[in-house]
């Protein structure tokens, strides 16, 4: 709007025709002076420069609006809005919801702790028919480690929702619903993207895993400016995707080790406290970070941390703009993960963000040392 041309304002001809022939063109040109200034350059009274510069700013700021008139637009476009319910109750209510659409939400754990069962529930819940609460559409799943397990999908179906996956052939049809890739380098991935767009109307697809975006990225040879900018197309371009589909997208995340305040040390002092703790795994309670970096983290809307402290395991909302930090306790179980406590504890300072997994390997939950140095910096 700062470069909205001053005659198409609807100022009287007289003084638009001034500020032309002053070469005051663009809103942003007249809001740049003072009334006085522009008093002097154009040659008019104070009266009519402040009248004019009133309504030049009345038609580049936007109007204000009141939280209710934006709640009263939010219940009006509820059509293109919308949530994928995850069926953890305490989770669900503090996501208004459930994962929302059009918006990127990210899983981010140790190996193991539970984001690729997380994520075979979503998919099945995406692709359940309406009446039983789903989305009755396709699931596209990019299964980049082969983690996928069919076998792993129907149990937690049947043990989940056995009324509807033990009807005759409902477990076929549900399973075919949901649509495995593989791509093995970013450049496959990227082929596969432009494919997703159209697949995304032409086939009723509901919902997007990524299953991990970390494991692709980190695969690359590249490293430095040109993986962060390979990285930084990639998000935007399945950004575009979520909102453009309306649909919920669902990426994972892996973590890397951070060892006391190791942003200030030295790479040399980080693997000796690296070699300390291997000597003595039992005894370190490892702190993570997501793996990928800042510019990543600012790139999703909604981050859900999986981690394990004292041999319980938590999924925390670290990151939501409507949502407070909380942390839930859960299990995995034959139907898939199952929240113990629906009401989850708030969250302050540091531990919103740290990961924790207490008393178990180091090696076993973080990504190695060499991708470690490879995403240090990005």
């Amino acid at each position: 709007m700062a470069n909205k041309l001053i005659n198409q304002m609807g100022l009287p001809k007289s003084i638009a025709n001034i500020f032309t022939a002053r070469n005051v063109i663009t809103a942003k040109d007249a809001l740049s002076h003072t009334e006085f200034e522009l008093m002097e350059l154009l040659d008019v009274g104070k009266e009519e420069v402040t009248s004019a510069m009133a309504h030049v700013s009345e038609v580049v700021c936007p109007p204000c609006q009141t939280a209710l008139l934006l709640l009263e637009q939010r219940v009006r476009n509820e059509c293109m809005a919308g949530h994928l319910p995850t069926r953890l109750k305490g989770l669900d209510e503090a996501l208004c919801g459930g994962i929302p659409f059009g918006v990127l939400t990210e899983l981010v754990g140790p190996a193991g702790i539970g984001k690729t069962q997380f994520c075979l529930k979503l998919s099945l819940l995406a692709s359940m028919p309406a009446n039983c609460g789903g989305l009755d559409g396709r699931v596209i799943y990019i299964d980049v480690e082969s983690k996928f397990r069919s076998k792993r999908l129907i149990e937690i179906g049947i043990n989940s929702f056995p009324e509807i996956f033990l009807k005759k052939g409902m477990a076929q049809e549900m399973a075919g619903r949901i649509l495995i890739l593989r791509p093995t380098s970013l450049s496959e991935f990227a082929e596969s993207l432009h494919q997703i767009k159209v697949s995304l109307l032409q086939q009723q697809v509901k919902l997007l895993i990524i299953d991990s975006m970390a494991a692709l990225v980190l695969g690359e040879r590249d490293c430095g400016a040109s993986r962060q900018q390979a990285l930084g197309w990639h998000v935007s371009f399945i950004k575009s995707l979520a909102e453009f589909s309306r649909i919920p997208v669902v990426l994972t995340n892996q973590v890397r080790s951070q060892i006391g305040d190791e942003s200030r040390m030295y790479s040399f002092q980080a693997a000796q406290s690296r070699s300390i703790i291997k000597d003595n795994p039992a005894t370190y309670d490892s702190h993570l970070v997501a793996a990928l970096g800042i510019n990543w983290a600012h790139a999703v809307t909604i981050r859900l941390v999986l981690e394990a402290r004292s041999g319980q395991r938590f999924i925390k909302l670290a990151k939501s703009p409507i949502s407070p930090a909380l942390a839930f306790p859960f299990k995995i179980t034959s139907s898939g993960m199952v929240l113990l406590d629906d009401d989850g504890v708030e969250m302050k300072g540091p531990e919103i963000s740290t990961i924790n997994c207490q008393g178990l390997s180091l090696s076993s939950l973080a990504v190695s040392s060499a991708e470690y140095f490879l995403t240090k910096n990005t």
